[in-house]
């Protein structure tokens, strides 16, 4: 096997203890490894079944015990009317459509229970029929995502630089009278090249074979993600201010984005512009799927365990969670981090009013390769949340004739973002397939897990067309 780059701890924290890399789970119920973090970081308990290696210190754990899953999963009611309310405004400039496609309405009242309809324009009339109305139905997800959830993505920037030496890509940016810096350090196969290239946010957690090169970003260089204090601190705010609405997510994609801009005028750095991918794990997962989602020169995107925020619904999370089920929901995601737009806020205790979830977020990505990684021995994420949502975005992909590029993968028996061998085959099929110019069995959903009593009429009400 080739899978020679995989990130793992190295540190040596006691006699034959390893020390457990940032980002990596250090605790929690049914965690029977070590919980000893590498050098200047902490274990953090997040909650009752998951503590992870984070720098700075540790928030006090809540007394509170998790309450005991359920033995079973029932639909989720037939109505439901929460209070109909307007967007919210943004501090940031408002995203705006082509002029070829239609503007959303400035107020829009919603109210669904279920996962929306991704084909049908919040503006009203008739159903999207053609793949040719997806990019403006696309560019309309976009759109409601950064007005209810990520905040406004910033258009590109005046000017983008860049240099490349000694395996270090040297970005320089400027817009409106200030200007950034930042480097990523890239690894490429031994030859000619170009060669295909993943974007690994903090470093890759997946196994990567030596003939594609890793760009290791550090994200948090860009937007801070220590706690709920890191709002507006990073490389994007310094450049767009403290108080732009864009979430750390957001912030993140955006660096994605001058990253491959800076690829496209640095030769010398011998990556391939049209083999390019994007991953990440956890809290990174959910950062490396946004920005699969908002740049469409990413060939794969491969999030893995992003769970809520990022692969899972928040209505099917809220579902979970009223059914005794210690999963993460959108109230407790803007207590933990600063990932999400502060316009989220006034959302998070009403999402059957937004008229957007995450099936959509992920069908932004679509008909590109997407292999979506999830564990279902970690509760937290919200294992069926995550498995409903993909049913709705393998739809999504299926409507535009590309079933084949999106697999879904949900393997328990592992912790937290270590990647098991029993994927290994399906995630060397996706790279073979979308950057290696080869080909693999990808069309792919698959969970060790049985739903038995997930209705997925009830959910997924909507009829999926063929779009021509």
């Amino acid at each position: 096997m080739k899978y020679l780059r995989l990130l793992a701890a190295v540190a040596v924290a006691a006699p034959g203890v390893l020390a457990i890399p940032e980002w990596a789970q250090c605790g929690g119920i049914g965690w029977s490894g070590s919980g000893s973090c590498d050098a200047g970081l902490t274990c953090t308990h997040l909650n009752d079944y998951y503590s992870q290696c984070l720098r700075g210190t540790a928030p006090p754990a809540p007394t509170t015990s998790a309450p005991a899953p359920p033995t079973t999963i029932s639909a989720p009611p037939t109505t439901v009317a929460p209070p109909a309310t307007s967007a919210p405004t943004s501090s940031g400039p408002t995203p705006t459509a082509p002029a070829s496609c239609a503007a959303i309405p400035a107020s829009i009242s919603f109210s669904n229970a279920a996962l929306p309809d991704p084909f049908q324009p919040v503006a009203g009339g008739a159903r999207i029929s053609t793949k040719a109305q997806w990019t403006c139905q696309r560019n309309e997800i976009s759109q409601l995502l950064q007005r209810y959830e990520l905040g406004t993505m910033p258009p590109k920037p005046q000017s983008v630089t860049a240099s490349f030496s000694g395996g270090t890509l040297t970005i320089n940016v400027s817009d409106q009278g200030k200007s950034i810096s930042f480097a990523v350090k890239i690894t490429t196969p031994s030859g000619s090249g170009p060669f295909p290239a993943i974007i690994a946010y903090g470093g890759p957690s997946i196994p990567i074979p030596n003939n594609i090169g890793v760009i290791t970003f550090n994200n948090d260089d860009m937007a801070a993600q220590q706690s709920g204090s890191s709002r507006g601190q990073g490389k994007f705010y310094q450049l767009y201010g403290s108080g732009h609405s864009a979430g750390a997510m957001t912030a993140w994609a955006w660096g994605v984005q001058r990253i491959i801009d800076a690829l496209e005028i640095t030769p010398a750095a011998n990556v391939d512009l049209t083999r390019i991918g994007v991953t990440g794990c956890s809290r990174n997962g959910k950062g490396a799927l946004v920005a699969g989602a908002f740049d469409e020169r990413i060939a794969l995107t491969i999030p893995q365990e992003s769970g809520s925020g990022g692969s899972a619904s928040w209505r099917l999370s809220n579902f979970q969670q009223s059914q005794g089920q210690n999963v993460q929901t959108a109230p407790e995601i803007v207590q933990e981090n600063v990932w999400f737009s502060p316009n989220f806020n006034s959302w998070v205790n009403q999402v059957n009013s937004m008229p957007v979830d995450h099936h959509q977020l992920t069908a932004m990505v679509a008909p590109r390769g997407l292999f979506v990684i999830e564990n279902t021995s970690m509760e937290w994420l919200g294992a069926l949340s995550t498995y409903g949502c993909q049913r709705a975005s393998k739809l999504i992909y299926q409507a535009l004739g590309a079933s084949a590029n999106m697999g879904y993968s949900q393997v328990g028996n592992h912790n937290h973002c270590a990647f098991p061998s029993s994927q290994q085959t399906e995630l060397t099929a996706f790279l073979n397939k979308f950057l290696l110019n080869g080909s693999g069995t990808t069309d792919i959903f698959r969970t060790d897990t049985t739903y038995s009593n997930f209705d997925q009429t009830r959910w997924i009400p909507w009829s999926v067309p063929t779009l021509s």
